[in-house]
């Protein structure tokens, strides 16, 4: 029993010494936090031991082969790369972050947005600056800008074209126009699979939050406010935010300190342990995509109570008689709100 759980021990440690410490300086734009596969920088592989570590710096492009990569842009935001496509970063600042897709495809899962973002992927000549929190599907190969979930403002030959939730632009169509689409067509495996790299920066969140809250009796720094935090039990990045929950796309909740703190009536559940999820890990039930929203501080019980329609909180899409407690329950919609539950 001792050598198993020295063994244990000894491999944690080795991650943890061998990865961003607790409490690391949060990351600029263009940080690299997941590789799967194939994925290179200018030309020079990315290993799995830089990843959290290497940046994406101006001028620089991130391509993958029989890959794919996560890329972190500002705080609560993740461009995902799918495989045979390539990005290249133009600005990484915090107010002025372009990248420009070269070829293949690219998502972006936003959580949380702010007016003073510039936050813009050009593709085909075109650019297209995200507004809102949500999900975003970009397409070089094929010239094509899609929301599942949002608001994006496209710059094409000229024109602004708005584009919400569920519509689509094709740039190279003869008349430029948004047109609706059913999101269930493109719920294709790159999809899902940047569903499960949320539920996965979910279950961190849950890990680094209540850490920081001091509710395993210690925290690793000071609590320093929204932003990445680097949490070595999960080998990744992931966002705290200031206050409150947001809620991304896939339904996967965010939890500030306080807000996790609360447990279980803010956020149930601690996985203990460490973490390394590879491409074979599958949470329990994988969500469609909702809508990203935020739920700030008690909000949820004061504007929407605990049945009523209210404030978009906890009763009204993924709180208590929704997909948390009193819906799918732990096995279910579980306590990030969309899905995932308890393994």
């Amino acid at each position: 029993m001792w050598s198993r759980l020295n063994a244990r021990y000894g491999i944690l440690l080795a991650a943890m010494l061998s990865s961003p410490a607790w409490g690391s300086i949060p990351p600029q734009p263009g940080v690299v936090n997941y590789i799967e596969g194939q994925a290179a920088i200018n030309g020079q592989t990315v290993t799995q031991n830089r990843v959290g570590s290497v940046v994406l710096a101006p001028g620089q492009t991130l391509a993958t082969e029989n890959g794919r990569a996560e890329v972190l842009l500002t705080p609560g935001v993740f461009l995902r790369i799918d495989s045979n496509s390539a990005v290249k970063m133009v600005s990484p600042g915090i107010a002025d972050t372009v990248l420009t897709l070269q070829k293949g495809r690219a998502m972006v899962d936003a959580a949380d947005v702010r007016p003073q973002n510039n936050l813009r992927i050009n593709l085909n000549g075109a650019g297209a600056q995200m507004l809102k929190p949500g999900f975003y599907e970009f397409d070089a190969d094929h010239g094509v800008v899609r929301v599942f979930d949002g608001k994006a403002m496209v710059q094409v030959n000229g024109k602004n074209i708005e584009l919400s939730n569920e519509h689509e632009l094709t740039l190279n169509a003869p008349k430029l126009k948004a047109h609706k689409f059913d999101r269930k067509v493109y719920a294709d495996d790159f999809y899902r699979w940047g569903s499960l790299r949320s539920s996965y920066l979910a279950e961190a969140n849950v890990d680094a939050a209540r850490r920081y809250s001091g509710a395993y009796g210690w925290a690793p720094t000071m609590w320093t406010g929204a932003g990445w935090y680097y949490d070595p039990w999960y080998s990744a990045y992931t966002f705290i935010p200031g206050d409150g929950i947001f809620y991304d796309p896939f339904g996967w909740g965010f939890y500030s300190p306080w807000m996790v703190f609360g447990a279980p009536y803010f956020g149930f559940g601690y996985y203990g342990g460490f973490h390394h999820f590879g491409p074979g890990y599958h949470p329990r039930v994988a969500p469609a995509v909702a809508h990203a929203y935020s739920v700030h501080s008690m909000s949820g019980f004061s504007r929407g109570g605990y049945t009523g329609g209210g404030y978009r909180g906890f009763a009204a899409q993924s709180g208590f008689a929704g997909r948390g407690f009193g819906g799918s329950g732990f096995g279910g919609g579980g306590f990030h709100g969309g899905g995932g539950g308890r393994r």
